[in-house]
């Protein structure tokens, strides 16, 4: 298989950050009497409540879900939600310019392990990347509430399958509730606490990575 360039990575995220644009807006920002270093834990605790038991879901097959890329890409993509999140708190809130280049970094960084920087991004932005169109995605409206958030969380799970090689390296879980996952039945549990983790480690490591570059 070849390997993924720089330029589908960030095509990919770009269509990822637009893709989860208008629920980052929905779903607003941390209460204003929150400390910083607790901002990123909101946005985890929020997004697991709309979709962390979504990305657990494949592995009520047991051990027969890594058959399959299901896991990995939904868990990805629910990730991604809570890192745009993150980005949001720390003021990377337009819809283009320099602060996209940095989301889509960010998201590479935390995400994939590839260590994209603004600056790289921003020239392969500047060519031309694929996007996404409302006929095909519906409506900034028809993206919004909870409904929205299952929608757009299949459709960047389907983006993200696209380089299925890559979101291996994407945080996990804690390594009990990872071998609890792959019990049949019961793995949906393990599944669920599992990616509940795996949303903390991505807000924590996406906060992690802002704060060391400022």
């Amino acid at each position: 298989m070849p390997e993924t360039t720089e330029a589908a990575v960030v095509d990919l995220l770009s269509r990822v950050d637009r893709l989860w644009a208008p629920i980052v807006r929905w779903l607003g920002r941390a209460p204003e009497e929150l400390p910083s270093g607790k901002r990123a834990k909101w946005w985890a605790d929020t997004v697991s409540r709309y979709a962390a038991a979504v990305s657990a879901t494949p592995r009520f097959a047991g051990k027969l879900a890594d058959l399959i890329p299901l896991q990995d890409t939904v868990g990805v993509a629910v990730q991604s939600l809570v890192v745009l999140g993150v980005a949001r708190e720390n003021g990377l809130t337009d819809a283009d310019g320099d602060h996209r280049a940095e989301r889509i970094a960010l998201l590479s960084r935390v995400l994939l392990n590839r260590p994209l920087t603004a600056a790289a991004v921003q020239p392969l932005l500047d060519r031309g990347v694929g996007v996404y169109v409302d006929d095909v995605l519906g409506s900034a409206e028809e993206r919004s509430g909870k409904a929205g958030v299952i929608k757009v969380l299949l459709r960047v799970a389907g983006t993200f399958g696209r380089i299925d090689e890559l979101v291996g390296a994407r945080p996990k879980g804690g390594r009990f509730m990872r071998l609890v996952s792959m019990i049949p039945v019961v793995g949906v549990v393990g599944g669920y606490f599992s990616e509940q983790k795996a949303l903390h480690k991505a807000a924590a490591a996406a906060q992690k990575d802002l704060l060391g570059r400022r």
